[in-house]
């Protein structure tokens, strides 16, 4: 098992936010974590990190307990990250941005930067370009940075979100890439359903802090699953 949740418990302030979350990602595996705004999908992302400490449970990576572990330590140790917003700095180029992600590695691989080119033309043909003009391939830029950081699970909140429905399209073959390349393990929050089934084979459903469905994507019930994503 490369990541187990067991029995997490977040709260902020008085309010609990996470309610005895158990959650599993194998090695390899692409899991999907879906529900309604406010569930505690991203918190539960950032629990992971480091960025959020849980009252009660813990956070085990490659059989390691990292629940008090420093966020860096944990992306350091192979667990990258790509928050919803992206994260980019908009007034850095695109190559200024990717060189951020090898600030983890105490050794850098240069020819990582022409593999994350390879699966991302659109960032060698602007990487003299600041970032924030980039549309959509903020999203890849937020990735490809994450990758340079030579990370064994892959951590992306919402990577849809602010995409023109034509470019989403283009981020479902990016993952699927990743993980034929490098077989990396992937657990991403979504809401949009059909883009979660498309690419994960696992996924878990919240629901007021809790997880209240799991399974195989292929032996999903849509409708289902649906009725917890309904406003």
């Amino acid at each position: 098992m490369i990541l187990s949740v067991e029995h997490l418990n977040v709260r902020y302030g008085e309010s609990p936010v996470l309610n005895d979350v158990d959650l599993h990602v194998e090695p390899g595996q692409v899991v999907c974590l879906l529900g309604r705004n406010g569930v505690g999908k991203t918190t539960l992302l950032k629990s992971i990190m480091g960025l959020l400490r849980p009252a009660v449970g813990r956070v085990l990576f490659n059989s390691r307990d990292v629940t008090h572990l420093p966020t860096y330590l944990r992306a350091r140790g192979g667990i990258g990250y790509v928050p919803q917003g992206r994260g980019i700095f908009p007034y850095l180029t695109v190559e200024e941005n990717l060189i951020m992600g090898f600030e983890t590695l105490r050794i850098r691989r240069t020819s990582a930067l022409e593999d994350v080119y390879t699966i991302f033309p659109v960032l060698k043909k602007m990487s003299r370009r600041t970032a924030g003009v980039l549309s959509g391939g903020q999203q890849q830029l937020a990735i490809g940075r994450a990758m340079l950081g030579n990370p064994q699970i892959l951590l992306l909140d919402e990577p849809t979100e602010g995409i023109q429905p034509s470019i989403v399209g283009e981020i479902e073959d990016v993952i699927g890439q990743l993980h034929e390349r490098s077989n990396i393990s992937i657990l991403l929050v979504e809401q949009f359903l059909d883009f979660a089934l498309g690419v994960a084979n696992y996924y878990y459903m919240m629901e007021k802090g809790r997880i209240v469905a799991k399974g195989l994507t292929q032996e999903t019930d849509q409708a289902t699953v649906q009725q917890y994503l309904a406003i």
